[in-house]
């Protein structure tokens, strides 16, 4: 018979820096509550400008704050309860920045999201040949002005509306006021 020995790692000696209590020293929080498209969403964004000082081995160039935001939804029943956890580093200051403005500018940037999506996945934009000249750019303007008409006339639902208008070329004239 043989015997197995259990390896163990010997116990820390230094408390981690990382501790949940030291993340963000000192720091700030902003929340918003979001209903809409059958959930509720909360966001909590937690944010610190002591990075350099606290973690000077993770100190980024130019930065002067770090965040978490925390995003927990579910829908409208309680049921279905996510939670996810984003982390970010950005050059703009505490004065320039509260974390309520930071959780604003995070919000924002998935309206800018949205937009690359829906030309990517309903213009089919990075599989386009058009590559040389000011071509790609006058393309890209084209897919813009699409996308913000059918916004502007209320409609929401690019890809539906696209396909409504390649089937009814009259509608498509008379939507654009010919």
């Amino acid at each position: 018979m043989s015997s197995r020995s259990k390896k163990t790692s010997p116990p820390c000696s230094k408390t981690s820096k990382a501790s949940p209590g030291r993340l963000f020293p000192p720091r700030q929080t902003a929340s918003t509550i979001d209903r809409g498209h059958g959930r509720i969403e909360r966001r909590t964004l937690t944010v610190s400008s002591e990075l350099k000082e606290t973690f000077p081995e993770f100190s980024f160039p130019g930065h002067q704050q770090v965040f978490r935001l925390e995003r927990n939804t579910s829908k409208l029943d309680g049921s279905h309860p996510t939670t996810e956890v984003v982390y970010g580093v950005t050059s703009l200051s505490p004065e320039k920045a509260s974390p309520e403005r930071l959780l604003s500018l995070v919000r924002g940037h998935w309206g800018i999201e949205a937009n690359h999506w829906i030309r990517d996945a309903v213009f089919g934009e990075d599989k386009s040949a058009t590559r040389k000249g000011s071509a790609p750019v006058f393309m890209t303007l084209l897919r813009n002005l699409a996308i913000a008409l059918l916004r502007l006339s209320g409609r929401n639902q690019i890809a539906e509306s696209l396909r409504f208008f390649s089937w009814n070329p009259s509608q498509a004239v008379s939507f654009l006021g010919f």
